[in-house]
C-alpha cells in the first residue's frame, strides 16, 4: 500500500515539475504584439544590451529613416541613434541635451541618445513605409505579422517554454 502512494506521489511531483518547466518564464524576447492586446504575434530572443534597428521610408518626404535601439538591464528599450536624410515634417533639426548632431555623406545622425521606453508602438505604413525590424543583420518586414495600417507594440518580456513552442519566433 505504501509503495503505491510513493509511486503516485513521485508521479505527481514529476508532473508538477514538468508543468513548472513549461510555464515558468525564462530568458527575454523582443515581443511583437497586436496593438496593446498583449497577444504576441512574433518574437525574437534578445540579451541585455542587445541592439536592433527599425528602418522605414518616411511617408511625407519618402526618404529612409533608421532608428537604433538597445535593451537595458531593466528590460527597457533605449533609443540610442536616429539617422535620416531630410529635415522635412516629422524629423528633428538638431540634437538636444547630451545628444550629438552629425552630418556625414548626406545623412543626418543624432547620436548619444538615451531615450528610454517601456515599449514602442509602431503603425505599419500603408503605402511605402516598409517598416523593417533589423537584428544581427537579419531583416524582418513588420507587415508580415499585421496588415498595413495596423499598429504593433514592441516590448521586451520574459517568455516561457509553452509560448516558445507555439513557433512564432523570427530569426530562429
Amino acid at each position: 500500500m505504501m509503495k503505491k502512494y510513493t509511486k503516485i506521489l513521485s508521479s505527481l511531483i514529476v508532473m508538477i515539475g514538468l508543468i513548472l518547466i513549461v510555464l515558468i518564464p525564462y530568458g527575454k524576447v523582443l515581443a511583437i504584439s497586436f496593438e496593446n492586446s498583449g497577444k504576441v504575434l512574433a518574437y525574437v530572443k534578445v540579451e541585455e544590451n542587445a541592439g536592433f534597428h527599425i528602418q522605414y521610408t518616411h511617408s511625407v518626404h519618402k526618404t529612409p529613416v533608421m532608428e537604433t535601439y538597445e535593451i537595458n538591464e531593466n528590460k527597457e528599450i533605449v533609443q540610442t541613434e536616429l539617422a535620416y536624410e531630410n529635415f522635412a515634417i516629422g524629423m528633428p533639426s538638431n540634437a538636444t541635451g547630451e545628444e550629438k548632431f552629425v552630418e556625414k555623406d548626406g545623412t543626418y545622425y543624432i547620436t548619444n541618445m538615451n531615450r528610454i521606453f517601456p515599449y514602442i508602438d509602431v503603425r505599419i505604413g500603408q503605402v511605402i513605409a516598409n517598416h523593417t525590424l533589423i537584428l544581427n543583420n537579419d531583416r524582418f518586414p513588420l507587415d508580415q505579422v499585421v496588415k498595413s495600417g495596423s499598429w504593433i507594440r514592441l516590448k521586451v518580456q520574459p517568455m516561457n517554454l509553452w509560448q516558445r513552442l507555439k513557433g512564432d519566433e523570427i530569426f530562429g
